[in-house]
């Protein structure tokens, strides 16, 4: 495990994922990341790339629907990717349709061919407001959310997860996609009330 990931057991028995010191999620609250799959299920999406892996439990949920036929994850850290092919969160991924790539997510997207995906879910960071990765902060500007956008089928689903509600990314969202939804998720985070959002829209016709 690389110095800027780090997975710990914690006293209540949890698997929490930490990335530069900070908090990333757990394997007891997998609720929103279930959620966010749901968007592509949900709208019939067959091919579908996820930036970030986490713990693996948005791709695991993928994979448990027979209409998805292709999931594409893009993952910067290979310890994440080490932690949960070695059983860690939602545990080994092994499935046929599964392909995992090492690098930024926008190089990933950046690599896909032109309305060859029905859906992209974006759960790289903690969201614009509160981000792990400066870097990071380009994934939620215009430039990127174009080139997903570009990816998307006529009709596809762009899906973003965020530990808050973002009306600057929804504005942003708001000038690809239409029917921009910012959905409120209630979730228990460690005896603590929160709610993380998923922020969604869909690519013209």
């Amino acid at each position: 495990m690389s110095e800027d990931v780090v997975l710990r057991r914690r006293a209540d028995g949890a698997t929490e994922l930490r990335v530069g010191g900070v908090f990333v999620m757990d394997d007891v609250e997998t609720s929103s990341e279930e959620i966010l799959a749901d968007r592509a299920i949900s709208c019939g999406a067959r091919d579908v790339l996820v930036g970030g892996l986490g713990l693996g439990y948005t791709a695991r949920a993928l994979l448990a629907s027979p209409q998805v036929q292709r999931v594409v994850v893009g993952e910067l850290h290979r310890a994440v990717v080490e932690a949960v092919a070695a059983g860690h969160g939602a545990g080994p991924l092994e499935d046929p349709r599964l392909q995992i790539v090492l690098g930024d997510v926008r190089d990933v997207v950046a690599a896909q061919r032109p309305t060859s995906l029905d859906a992209v879910l974006l759960d790289v960071d903690n969201g614009p407001s509160a981000l792990v990765h400066e870097s990071n902060a380009g994934i939620y500007e215009s430039d990127a959310l174009a080139d997903a956008v570009r990816v998307l089928r006529p009709g596809g689903t762009l899906a973003i997860w965020s530990m808050a509600d973002s009306p600057t990314l929804r504005q942003l969202m708001a000038g690809f996609l239409d029917d921009v939804t910012a959905d409120r998720v209630p979730v228990r985070l460690q005896q603590r009330d929160e709610a993380y959002w998923i922020l969604t829209g869909t690519r013209p016709r």
